[in-house]
Order: C-alpha cells, then structure tokens, then sequence
C-alpha cells in the first residue's frame, strides 16, 4: 500500500492516536477511577502517572516495531515462535469480545440516561450504531472521525466537570509525586487497564492499514503515538480531578455507580447528564476499538477474514449485543477473559522486544537501548499484574 502523505497523513495519526486513547477510556475505565477516586482521594494521583509512564513505554516499543516490520502483532510472534501468533490472536479476540460485551451495556446504561430508552433497547441500537459505522467503504475515515469526534466530546464535558467541582488540583501534584500512602493495588490494576489486552495494538494496526510503516515514518508513528497517549492522560487526568473536587467537599459515592454519582453530586441533573453522554461516547468508541482490532489479529492469519474484514467485524460487534441481550452478562466468560487478558502485555511486549533483535524482522534497524530495557521492566511488572490477575480463575473454581 502506498504511504499517504500530507493533511491526510496528519489526519490519519490523529486518527489512529485518538483510536488508542478511546479504546482506553471506557465505562470499566471511568468506573474504576471513580471507585480508586473515592477510595483513596488525592494519592491516586501516584497511580495515574506511574500507569502514564508505563504506558508510554509499552506503547512506543510495540508502536515502533509494528512500523519498522511493517507486520502486525500476530505475524511478528509468528516471527519469533511460529504458532505464537495464532495464541495471541485468539487470546486477543477472546478478551475483546468479552469486554465488548460491558462495552454495549456501557452505551446501553448512557442512552438509558440520556434518552431515557430501556437498557434492553439501548444495548441493541448502541450494537446497530456500532455495526452502521462499518458500513462505510471509507471503513477507516470514519473510524478515525468517530474516534476524534467522540474522544473530543469527553474531553470537552469531562473537563467541564472537573472545573465545575474546584477540585484541589495543587494537593493533587503534590500526591502525585509524594503520597501519603503508595497505593500499589490501584497502581497496578490501573496499569493492567491502560495497557492490557488488544489497547497497545489499536494505532499501530491502524497505521498498517493506512500504510505509514517503515523506518522513514518513524518519527511520525512515534507522533501519533505521543499524541494518544497525551489525549489518554489528560482525560484520565481530568476524570480523577473532577471526582477528587466532589469527594473533597464532603460527598459520598454511590459504590454501584461511583462515576455517575460524582458527575451528579458534582453538578446536578446537568451533570448527570453529561456522565450519559460521556458514558455512552466512551462505551460505543471502546466497541469500536475493541471490535477493529481484535478483528486486525485475525485477518492476516485466516484468509477468509482478509477477504470479509468489514463483514467480520460488524459480526463481532453482533455476537456482544446478543449475548448481553439474552444472557446479560455472563460472570464467567468475563472472569476468565480478565485474567487471560491481564497475560496478554507481558507476553506480546516481550514479543516484540524479542523481534528488535532479529534482523528478519527489523532490518537494519538499531532499537533504542532504554527503550528495550524500560521495557523489560514494564514486561516484569505486567507479569506480575497478570499473575494476580488469576485469582479471578481460582475465585470462580472455588
């Protein structure tokens, strides 16, 4: 495919970092940090930047070497062990269709509050949006506007909440750095959620499609990789600063719903509406996301869903909508899709950090050594992550 160039190239790096940023934020995301919000108030401030550093260096390894091969994730384990590629495909495209799942029930719950519609219809007009949107035979302009749009629109109303809560932004910077107790729990189930799964893989395969790979688009991967990643901290960011202005006055978080209830408590009937409006942008752009890739790792490795990429998606994001309406949520598929998910960094990272050394894959290329070792840093961590994770498996056999 021959590299595009340009205003178009910019928007398609825009377009891909947005992609990244939004496959993050979804309702499990603005849930969580709500809850850890509550909980430990200013010191999860400590959490937010350690997951951020985390995420910048997993992403800029997998990113870069996604570029410099010019191959997917799957076909590049398949580099380093032949039969990986397949693993981590299913494992991929397991996890992202039992997290798209909570995704519909996300923009389920946002149209529910927004329009008022029942949850069982919302799920399946958020599914049919979701499968409108691959229609397009311009599939990846309009996932690139639907992801800079959407992710624009809560930047926008997250950011409003957050200065209509005056939270204590300086105690926040403070925390940051110094807290008055390490959360490591919040820390590291945090990192899981920024980096785990099929979220490292979603610009760089977009980039692949879009055909800016090579070492002479570098730079400009490496731009859209910095620009999404900026995009996933400052809404983070602006998330926990605005439930941390809420519990700072004194309010109390509904623990089934701690997001919702900040944004109310925060700014009246007005602001729970706009929770319904971010919810539901954050939820439809996570099924997006999650439909797209996960179908990306599947493509080059079954020929007939190379052949019917749009149709396999639009498929994918089917099979989540009717599982949720007629079997809600199935507890056990999501657990043993948690747990095999939080598996799925260290040992894609590794992966790739593996392949910077093989001249069959990268060429010529000379890898950064920090970049490498951070990254077997990051690969150490997220084992351990992942490790924990399990408990989810001993808890459900128990």
């Amino acid at each position: 495919m021959k590299p595009i160039s340009g205003k178009a190239s910019f928007s398609v790096l825009l377009g891909a970092a947005f992609l990244m940023a939004t496959s993050s934020i979804g309702p499990g995301f603005m849930l969580q940090t709500a809850a850890f919000t509550g909980e430990l108030r200013a010191d999860f401030a400590f959490a937010i930047v350690v997951s951020v550093i985390f995420s910048i260096i997993a992403q800029l390894n997998v990113w870069t070497i996604i570029a410099v091969s010019k191959m997917r994730g799957q076909d590049i384990s398949n580099k380093v062990l032949p039969g990986l590629g397949y693993v981590v495909a299913f494992l991929i495209s397991l996890g992202g269709l039992a997290f798209n799942i909570g995704n519909i029930g996300g923009a389920s719950m946002g149209l529910n509050i927004v329009l008022g519609l029942d949850t069982t219809w919302g799920a399946a007009i958020s599914g049919i949006i979701g499968i409108l949107l691959f229609t397009s035979k311009k599939m990846g302009g309009v996932l690139d506007n639907t992801a800079k749009i959407l992710g624009t629109i809560m930047l926008i109303l997250i950011g409003y909440i957050a200065i209509v809560t005056e939270p204590p932004v300086g105690q926040a910077i403070t925390h940051a750095v110094l807290p008055d107790t390490i959360p490591w729990f919040a820390t590291i189930t945090l990192i899981g959620g920024t980096v785990g799964g099929y979220i490292t893989f979603s610009g760089g395969h977009r980039l692949i499609d879009a055909g800016i790979t090579g070492q002479e688009h570098l730079d400009d991967v490496r731009r859209s990789a910095f620009m999404g990643m900026t995009v996933d901290a400052i809404v983070r960011i602006l998330l926990f600063l605005a439930v941390l202005g809420v519990v700072t006055m004194g309010f109390t978080l509904d623990p089934k719903n701690p997001a919702g209830s900040a944004f109310l408590l925060g700014a009246g009937e007005m602001g729970h509406l706009i929770f319904g409006i971010v919810f539901f942008c954050a939820a439809i752009t996570s099924v997006v996301g999650a439909a797209y890739t996960s179908v990306s790792f599947l493509k080059t490795l079954l020929p007939i869903v190379e052949r019917n990429e749009k149709l396999t998606i639009m498929a994918f994001i089917f099979l989540s909508t009717l599982i949720l309406i007629f079997l809600g949520k199935p507890a056990v598929l999501l657990i043993l899709a948690g747990s095999v998910n939080g598996l799925i960094l260290p040992v894609t990272l590794a992966v790739m950090l593996i392949a910077t050394k093989k001249t069959s894959i990268v060429g010529d290329y000379k890898h950064s050594p920090v970049l490498f070792y951070l990254g077997w840093v990051v690969v150490l961590v997220t084992s351990y992550i992942g490790v924990t994770s399990l408990e989810g498996i001993k808890k459900l056999l128990g």
